[in-house]
Parts: C-alpha cells; structure tokens; sequence
C-alpha cells in the first residue's frame, strides 16, 4: 500500500511566511496585554508559566495518542514565547539563551515534548538571522518567526545513519532561479505543524556530501509522503515520522552562509543547550514529586526522618549540578554569540558535546532516583506522583543524537585540545 502523501498548501496559506492573511508582524506573538516592567531574568516567566500549565493539563493525552501538542504550540504562538529570540534590531526582544534556556526548563517540567519542540524550533529560528542574509526569501521568514511561525528541520537522511554533517540530497537550480530538492529524511519532528522546514541538502549536484546549505521549505511549495510512524517509548509529542520531503522553491530561499558555519556557530551549540535544558526541566519535575512523596512520610511519622530523606538530598545535589552545567553552557554562549573565532574552534565543539553527553546521562539518573524515593506511586503509569511519563522521555536524551556518534567525533578532536574549563 503507497504511503499518505500530506500537501501542506493550505495550511500555508493561513500560516506560512508568504501567507495572503498573515498576522500583523508587528504584533502578532505578544501577550494581549501589556505586561509589567520586568527584569531580564523574569520577563518571560508569567509566559511561560501560561503556557506550561496548558502543556501540562494535555501532556498526559499528548502522549498517550503520540499527537503533537497542538494546544501549547498555539499558546506559544499567543505569548511570543516562539519568536522570543527574535533580535530587538529586527522588532524582536532579543532572548539571550540563558533565557530561553529558562523558557525550555519550565516547559520541559510540564510536558517534555512541548518542551522540545521549543528547543529545536529555536536552533532553526535562529539560524534564520545569525546566517541567513538578507535575501527577500529569507527575510520574509524572519518576519513571519517574528508573527509567530513554527520552524522545523530535516538534517539527517537515509543512508547517511544519521550524520547531519553529511547530505545526499542535492540542490537543482535552473535557469529561471527555481530549485528542485528531494530528501528521504528518516525523521521530521512536527512536520505536520512547522510553517516551514530548514533542510540541508548538497550545494549541487556535483558537490561533496559535506559541503551543505540549508533551504527554507514553506507547506505551499513542499510534499510531504509519510514513509515511517512514530511510536516510541517516549517524547512521542514530537511526532518525529519519516518522510520524503519535496520541494520546489526559490533560490532565495537559501540561506546566506554553508552548513558547516551555521553548525558550528549556532545549530549545534544552541540546540545542545536547549535540549538539555528540557531534561533539566524534567529532572526538575520527577525531583519535586519525590519531595512531596518524602513530605507526606513526614507528616505521617512527626519527629522521625523519613527513609527517603537522605535519598532525596542525594538527588538534589545531582540536579544542582545538572542545573549549574546548563546555565553555565548558556551562559557561556552568551558571552562569545558573535565570536566566530570561538564558536568555531575545536575546544567549543566538544564543550557542546560534553553537555548533550553529561545531561543525557544524568536526567535519566535523577528520575530513576526521584521514582525510587517516590515508591509504587512514582511507578505507576498515572497519578499526582508518577514518574513514568518523565521516565519514559528521559530515555529520549541519549538516543536524540546517538551519544556515542558524539564521543567517536570526540574521540578525533580531543586528540588536538582539551576542553573549555
């Protein structure tokens, strides 16, 4: 039987970048209201909170159907928490990653697949005005992320096992300035939902699997053909099907700089970041049940300390550190962001690698910690302090990005430096 073939036209229509009733740029993405004056470090924090209690009051249903989280991707768009990043010389208000970082943890402690699509929607976004030029196809997508548009991406691609770093798609331009592209990608997660996907393809047909550009691929341009379904032990909101992806754009709609620049510069160290700054916000959570289970012994047994007292110190100190490792990652991007010198160096690349590994490892750790301090009630598949759903996507960390391809890509580097200390 042919597999489902999804045309996103009129879905473009109504949302994407060239779309005929678009919301004003100006002020779509905002709260409704004007909020307070804020400092830098809360003023996404009543957003956000808006947002993770509607991710949370569907995760549960979100997960169990592996739908895309439709509800918090709406709410996302109505807070701005999506064009967030969105420099302030381009009508944006200019999120460092420290405060997205901020965003992606209380997101990840609602729902760890809203939460994700946050993460990796930002990475794309970004690329758009660290790398894009200022092409009208690019601009226009800018803009449209402004008004709140959804980006996704297709990096990887059927055998290559997974090497974003490596294509075998190509770009055909012809005379008239048209491409054509056609990828076979494994995964797209929310595909269904994205006003466009940045995908990476060979420069043409004639180049080498590494020398990349990355396309913008608007739903009125693009068919998607369903190839694969997503029924995974967790992060199943993420809705990462295979496709075959087509495409038949412009040639200004491809950004300004190589792959390997917008890697190295952003994609990478950004997306690291905010992934673990989701496994952040679910350790976070599975922790925080484990110490209401430990308050309730307590207050069953007044003047003795409950067995998993001791335990739930142990886990507070672990997600201390994971804490510290996140902020510190965001932070120090923060710092070098327009230093291309850094970003690009060796020593930086396996910084951002040490990160996805260490966090990886340590959220599901910390879970399992939480649900043992929990008891029956964290094993249970539902209820106020089950774990399970945090558990489930926590196993997601390590296998996102296999854990080993980034320490056998290690293993070369560290050879020639050591690390950002």
């Amino acid at each position: 039987m042919s597999a489902p073939v999804l045309d996103r036209t009129t879905t473009a229509t109504a949302t994407g970048p060239d779309a005929t009733t678009r919301p004003d740029p100006a002020t779509a993405g905002t709260p409704a209201a004007s909020p307070a004056p804020a400092t830098a470090t809360d003023r996404f924090a009543a957003r956000t909170a808006l947002v993770a209690e509607i991710a949370a009051h569907f995760a549960d249903e979100v997960d169990r159907d592996a739908r895309p989280p439709r509800e918090a991707i709406a709410a996302m768009k109505e807070h701005g928490l999506l064009a967030a990043a969105v420099p302030v010389s381009l009508g944006g208000e200019g999120a460092t990653l420290a405060e997205l970082s901020v965003i992606a943890t209380g997101l990840g402690r609602a729902c760890g697949a809203t939460a994700m699509v946050f993460a990796m929607h930002q990475g794309q976004a970004m690329a758009l005005w660290r790398h894009g030029g200022t092409a009208p196809g690019v601009t226009t997508m800018v803009e449209a992320v402004r008004a709140g548009a959804l980006v996704a991406s297709s990096t990887t691609e059927k055998g290559i096992g997974g090497d974003a770093r490596r294509s075998t798609c190509a770009i055909e331009v012809d005379d008239a300035g048209r491409i054509r592209l056609r990828k076979d990608a494994p995964v797209i997660s929310y595909a269904t939902e994205a006003d466009a996907i940045l995908v990476t393809a060979r420069r043409d047909l004639d180049a080498a699997a590494s020398d990349q550009r990355l396309v913008v691929c608007l739903p009125s341009e693009t068919t998607l053909t369903q190839t694969s379904t997503w029924d995974t032990l967790g992060l199943r909101g993420t809705c990462s099907n295979g496709w075959v992806l087509d495409t038949e754009t412009r040639e200004d709609r491809i950004l300004h700089d190589d792959y390997a620049v917008i890697s190295a510069r952003t994609v990478l160290p950004v997306s690291h970041v905010l992934w673990a700054s989701v496994w952040l916000g679910l350790a976070a959570e599975a922790a925080d049940r484990a110490r209401r289970a430990v308050r309730k012994q307590a207050r069953a047994a007044v003047g003795q300390t409950p067995p998993g007292a001791l335990r739930l110190a142990e886990v507070l100190v672990d997600l201390q550190a994971l804490a510290d490792q996140v902020r510190h990652a965001a932070d120090r991007f923060d710092a070098v962001a327009d230093d291309p010198e850094v970003l690009e160096s060796t020593a930086y690349a396996l910084a951002a690698n040490a990160l996805k590994i260490s966090a990886s490892e340590r959220v599901t750790d910390i879970v399992t910690k939480a649900m043992r301090i929990v008891g029956i009630a964290g094993f249970a598949a539902t209820g106020p302090l089950s774990v399970a759903r945090l558990l489930r996507d926590s196993h997601g960390a390590a296998v996102m990005v296999s854990n080993d391809r980034l320490l056998q890509n290690d293993a070369g580097l560290a050879l020639m430096t050591g690390a950002i200390l």
